[in-house]
């Protein structure tokens, strides 16, 4: 069967609208009601983040939403409990985006086939090595049709975009600069990078991450991209939310009206 996120972006092309939410948060429970807002109310794909004690890129509001998770009681146990059959409501694409270690302590192959199991399409691992992803877990990525998503910055170099584009599936995801989630950008001051991306006529989609919040900075970005990819303005709204599904209409239609 063909990965969702190949099927999304064969069927559009512009203006994809990425949304992380941190699972487990901001209750413990709350990870499958957000997802299915989400859906209905217009993401083209969701980002779960799985919570994490000592997060690398994350700012300070996702790093806080993880915190919070964990001591809601999430792990990657109770996520893939949660999972369970969140299929027979959720169609649109799913990744996860965590580290390395608790893939490791889990299992590599054991992560990848629960993955599988319960309809994940895809994995963003920030701090897991390319080199280290080609020669050993490329096979067992591919075994369960996973997609692993690598990360590019301004800094990136020519040669190593092409080599990630070469060894990434789905989509890159461009980091807008070289700051962690959530920082105030001028989208327009990264327009060289964004222009360098599309010059290079990458064979995966581009979406741009890292201050994406609001109607403006998406449409920005969607305009040098194939979409963007909205984190810590969304963990925001969410986080004080009396009504999730009411909260999350709100949030995107504020971005896509």
């Amino acid at each position: 069967m063909q990965n969702r996120i190949d099927q999304l972006f064969a069927k559009k092309q512009h203006g994809v609208l990425n949304i992380y939410c941190t699972a487990g948060f901001p209750q413990l429970n709350d990870t499958l009601p957000v997802m299915t807002a989400l859906q209905q109310h217009g993401a083209d794909l969701i980002e779960l983040g799985m919570p994490f004690s000592d997060p690398l890129a994350d700012g300070p509001v996702i790093q806080d939403s993880s915190t919070k998770a964990l001591q809601n009681g999430m792990s990657l146990h109770t996520l893939f409990d949660q999972l369970a059959g969140f299929r027979k409501r959720i169609h649109v694409p799913v990744i996860l985006m965590g580290y390395f270690n608790p893939v490791l302590t889990y299992g590599v192959e054991a992560f990848c086939a629960k993955c599988a199991e319960v309809g994940i399409d895809g994995i963003i691992v920030p701090d897991l090595p390319m080199a280290e992803f080609e020669n050993e877990y490329r096979p067992v990525f591919e075994k369960y049709n996973l997609h692993l998503i690598f990360l590019v910055t301004p800094e990136t170099s020519e040669a190593r975009i092409r080599k990630i584009d070469s060894l990434s599936k789905g989509f890159l995801y461009a980091v807008s600069s070289s700051s962690t989630t959530g920082k105030d950008k001028d989208m327009n001051d990264q327009q060289a990078y964004f222009e360098r991306l599309k010059k290079l006529q990458l064979t995966n989609p581009v979406l741009i991450g890292f201050g994406i919040k609001d109607k403006a900075t998406f449409d920005t970005a969607s305009a040098h991209a194939n979409g963007a990819i909205i984190g810590t303005a969304f963990i925001k709204a969410i986080e004080h939310s009396q009504n999730i599904d009411e909260t999350v209409k709100t949030f995107i239609s504020g971005i896509i009206q």
